[in-house]
């Protein structure tokens, strides 16, 4: 496949494959062309995807410049979003999380030097893979990490330009997010983590910053964890959801962290079969 058939793909099913709204194809700024700027609204900042035709490229190289033009360029990507979304309500900067900046780059194949180059457990670079088949789908993998244990910080040291990234961009994961939680409130969202992804092999887990999503494509149900309980925002309208206990309440007008408008909380084991059938509610209708 061509980089410009596969780019064509990609933007018209942008929030089927990621979830991403398009903000501009062919985004130039001071000499650099970003191939497709997509904004992430579940926890509101900016990727950056990037075709490939051949392997000969270092993501990482590639990956820090994207990422640092972002970084000293803030302004200029808020512009571009308001100009080109006239029919949504302007982003001001304070409204971004910038640490949640990704660059993703989608080729036919990468190499193994690739896959293990992204192998830091705080970088914000994905890899996805995409194949054409002689019946006409095109299907996209992630292509994952052999592992993730060293922190990109430790040779973040060497350059001012890396330095910047490892400073504004974090990958977060589960442990950070449990780190305020009891010890009965852990053991709760294990227990829910577990029955959730028991809803289909398509489940897949992104922490963030104030939240860990759970997403079919795009997030269905947001987890929040406090200390002593564990809070659930599902992706779909209170009308919409069968809760013939009446745990859940619209917060829609509510300030709160997850993009899901419909809250449940969880404080004890019994609550989590209750909780789960709502939550399979908001994964088939996502």
């Amino acid at each position: 496949m061509l980089e410009r058939e596969i780019q064509m793909i990609v933007e018209m099913n942008l929030r089927l494959l990621f979830g991403l709204e398009l903000v501009k194809s062919e985004f130039d700024l001071h000499g650099l062309r970003i191939d497709t700027l997509a904004f992430n609204r579940e926890d509101m900042s900016f990727v950056i995807i990037e075709y490939k035709r051949d392997r000969n490229f270092s993501v990482i190289d590639q990956g820090i410049a994207y990422l640092n033009l972002m970084l000293n360029n803030k302004a200029d990507f808020i512009l571009e979003y308001n100009e080109t979304q006239r029919n949504e309500s302007n982003i001001k900067r304070n409204d971004l999380d910038w640490s949640q900046s990704r660059v993703i780059f989608i080729a036919p194949e990468f190499t193994r030097y690739q896959q293990h180059a992204i192998g830091f457990r705080d970088l914000g670079i994905q890899l996805f893979e995409v194949h054409k088949h002689t019946n006409g789908i095109v299907i996209f993998n992630e292509n994952k990490p052999f592992y993730k244990a060293e922190s990109f910080s430790i040779i973040a040291k060497k350059s001012s330009q890396l330095k910047r990234v490892s400073e504004e961009i974090k990958v977060y994961t589960e442990e950070d997010l449990l780190g305020i939680a009891e010890d009965d409130t852990k053991e709760l969202y294990h227990l829910l983590k577990s029955s959730i992804l028991n809803l289909g092999p398509d489940v897949e887990i992104r922490p963030t910053k104030k939240y860990i999503a759970f997403r079919r494509n795009r997030g269905f149900v947001g987890v929040v964890i406090l200390s002593s309980k564990i809070k659930a925002y599902l992706s779909l309208k209170i009308d919409e959801l069968n809760d013939p206990a009446g745990r859940a309440r619209d917060v829609q007008k509510i300030g709160h962290y997850s993009p899901g408008d419909v809250e449940v909380i969880i404080n004890t084991k019994t609550d989590i079969p209750y909780l789960v059938d709502l939550v399979g509610q908001a994964y088939q209708h996502n």
